[in-house]
């Protein structure tokens, strides 16, 4: 019996803490969902105010909707595991009065039967009374622990109840606090309603001009197709350089009598080329690598604030869904003036302009890169080593669209990688 106590007293008490444990991580997600509500909130309203395309809105809008619908998903689990708690805590409740009940009818037996037996003359008797001296001392011991018990169930009893006032207490402010969750819930519910018909009325509105949305991606795909190539030709270029360069170190070890390199370099020399699809990576580059690859799911975002506007691969139009749309990256959209930062220490591998006003920064993680395009300025040279989350530029908020977008591409050699599998969630 006291095994089985001890074991449900265990489960119990587990129990509470990793529910509180996960409240705690709720109340914190739901904290997060809430700045980046808000920080959404900034950038439709400095777009509206700019009176730019309806397709930019809708996009906001959107990532907005996403949001509040976390938040209703993360207020309800909030709530059931309140619920859960509640309902535990009046299980407990339940158990301490009827152990009070049991207690207190117990102790007011005792008081009765202590009452009758009160004097002083009594408990003489009835110790004198004995037939002989060790039942004599027997019979003090009982009136003395008697008089101990007693005094124990009185503790006891009190403990008890100041443990039930407070599980009571405890009990009435998670009511509270789930009433709050409720309400919180079905005022979010609302506004969601109110976003989603005021989005309807925008998808009305952007399918009037299908024409020229259709024309205008395939203008914006064919452009980004080109500039896909150039990425990926300054990709091998970046390749070819550090495996010449790794080989003309090899070709130094061997000339200085290094028998452990001499080998390697005297073929890489004999082959004449250098590969371009593949970096020879040295020692420093395979630990930067490995690094890099140990960190990810755990990279920061090479923006502060934002969300993915667009995502990786082959996407359908947010609203012609016969319409795809191929990307070989992230575009994050993030407010105006906002800075890329590298997401991993590095080396600026190449500077480049894609147009007069559009810039772009490669960075080299051992055998990794990540490219930041659509920069107005840039705040790092080429060769320079950076470190993580270091600011690289500006933004460019575009002035058809009000947008500020950043694409963020990442590769291993030359073959492109998802970067959000990569990115901290």
């Amino acid at each position: 019996m006291p095994k089985y106590f001890l074991s449900l007293l265990f489960v119990c008490l587990t129990a509470t803490m990793w529910s509180q444990s996960q409240q705690e991580k709720l109340e914190q997600r739901k904290a997060q969902i809430q700045r980046e509500i808000r920080d959404n909130e900034k950038m439709l309203q400095n777009v509206k105010s700019k009176e730019k395309s309806a397709m930019n809105v809708f996009l906001i809008q959107k990532n907005k909707i996403r949001l509040k619908e976390n938040l209703i998903n993360t207020t309800e689990k909030q709530t059931r595991l309140l619920a859960d708690d509640m309902y535990r805590n009046q299980l407990k409740i339940n158990k301490l009065n009827r152990e009070l009940k049991v207690l207190k009818e117990d102790y007011a037996k005792k008081i009765v039967n202590s009452y009758k037996s009160r004097s002083e003359q009594s408990r003489a008797m009835f110790i004198l009374s004995s037939e002989n001296f060790l039942q004599a001392y027997k019979r003090a011991q009982y009136l003395k622990q008697y008089t101990s018990f007693r005094k124990s169930q009185g503790v006891e009893i009190n403990k008890k109840s100041k443990e039930l006032l407070s599980i009571n207490e405890k009990l009435m402010l998670q009511k509270i606090a789930k009433q709050k969750l409720l309400e919180e819930n079905k005022k979010e519910r609302l506004a969601l309603v109110e976003e989603k018909q005021e989005q309807e009325k925008l998808v009305n509105s952007i399918k009037k001009d299908k024409n020229r949305i259709v024309s205008d991606i395939r203008k914006k795909q064919r452009e980004s197709k080109t500039i896909d190539a150039q990425i990926n030709r300054l990709i091998r270029e970046a390749i070819a350089e550090a495996n010449r360069k790794a080989a003309a170190e090899r070709a130094k070890a061997a000339a200085s009598g290094d028998k452990s390199k001499s080998d390697t370099g005297k073929a890489t020399v004999s082959r004449g080329s250098v590969s371009s699809s593949r970096i020879e990576m040295t020692p420093e580059d395979k630990i930067i690598a490995d690094n890099f690859k140990a960190n990810r799911g755990k990279l920061p975002w090479p923006v502060e604030k934002g969300f993915i506007s667009l995502g990786y691969g082959d996407q359908p139009h947010p609203i012609y869904n016969t319409l795809v749309v191929h990307n070989s990256g992230l575009e994050i959209t993030t407010n105006e003036g906002a800075n890329a930062r590298a997401v991993f220490a590095g080396e600026v591998s190449r500077i480049w302009l894609i147009t007069p006003v559009n810039k772009a920064v490669m960075i080299q993680h051992g055998d990794y890169f990540t490219v930041y395009q659509n920069l107005s300025s840039v705040n790092v040279s080429a060769g320079e080593k950076v470190s993580i989350k270091q600011n690289l530029g500006r933004i460019r908020t575009s002035g058809d669209t009000g947008k500020t977008v950043l694409k963020f591409i990442l590769s291993q050699n030359t073959t492109y990688m998802n970067p959000q599998g990569w990115l901290a969630n």
